[in-house]
């Protein structure tokens, strides 16, 4: 069908102790858009060798879930006859031990805000929408991680203002 491709790239900087894991996790991730965005492990697992300012893997997978249900949810939506003016998302993934030593992100929560230009639909349907969303989403599809979308998911109509963004 597709091929998609990620450029991963680390080096053991000077100074850095490979052997006793005294080592930078930070390193690059490169998508063939031209987009690098800088990596790291989290600093859950790493601690000080984390670099804070940059992605963990747990956050990319996290926003690729989150990506992945808001861009099938509006196809879905347009379908369905309904306008959709904005959407924002506020995900969160949890880590949790699986298994005796053994970690995943468990869980992914979706907790959408969306704007209606013209007729939202009523909670059923709107219920509907991120079901069938959540059905069609290849990353979701790809995954065993449980991913939820939070009620009361927000359902308001359009303004001429965009969504606000998020609180801290």
């Amino acid at each position: 069908m597709s091929t998609h491709i990620a450029d991963v790239a680390w080096i053991l900087k000077p100074g850095e102790d490979f052997a006793a894991g005294r080592y930078s996790r930070g390193h690059t991730v490169s998508f063939d858009g031209g987009v690098t965005l800088a990596g790291t492990a989290s600093e859950h697992v790493v601690g000080k060798w984390a670099v804070p300012e940059a992605v963990d893997p747990e956050e990319m997978l996290v926003a690729a879930l989150s990506s992945c249900h808001m861009l099938t949810f509006l196809h879905v939506a347009r379908l369905a006859g309904f306008a959709v003016a904005a959407y924002r998302d506020h995900a969160e993934g949890v880590l949790e031990e699986t298994a005796p030593g053994r970690h995943a992100l468990a869980r992914v929560t979706l907790r959408p805000e969306i704007e209606w230009s013209g007729v939202a639909p009523d909670a059923e349907r709107l219920a509907g929408l991120h079901e069938a969303a959540h059905e069609g989403c290849f990353i979701a599809n790809s995954v065993k991680t449980d991913v939820v979308v939070a009620e009361p998911v927000s359902s308001r109509r359009s303004s001429a203002s965009p969504l606000a963004s998020p609180s801290p």
